[in-house]
């Protein structure tokens, strides 16, 4: 049996960024700061974003900086060579299947919906 899934509930720390592309597919990414439970005074956890299709477009319109989502995904390890240094580089990614915006009532009036997933509306 394969498991890999993340849920995590933060804020955005800057708004959504889109990108579309050719062939029609949309790709959205945004980081969200993560608090830990055991103290109050830690430093946030970030983890980088990445949502595909409707989910993104949602994402685009509704998530903006200090937004409070919830998401569930897959965490994969992107990797990459640093151009300037020729290193090898790496970061997590969590690729995003779920999307609920958490914020307050208004936000969820305007957004007229507060729940996505991958495929669903």
């Amino acid at each position: 049996m394969n498991l890999n899934v993340v849920n995590l509930v933060g804020r955005a720390g800057s708004d959504a960024e889109a990108r579309w592309f050719e062939s029609g597919a949309v790709k959205c990414t945004v980081n969200i700061a993560v608090n830990r439970p055991t103290s109050r005074d830690d430093q946030p956890d970030w983890f980088s974003l990445e949502m595909w299709d409707k989910t993104a477009k949602v994402a685009a319109d509704y998530v903006k900086k200090g937004s409070l989502i919830g998401i569930q995904g897959s965490l994969r390890i992107e990797t990459w060579t640093d151009r300037n240094t020729g290193a090898p580089r790496s970061k997590p990614v969590i690729r995003v299947s779920r999307l609920d915006l958490l914020g307050s009532k208004r936000d969820n009036a305007a957004a007229g919906m507060n729940q996505y997933s991958d495929g669903e509306f």
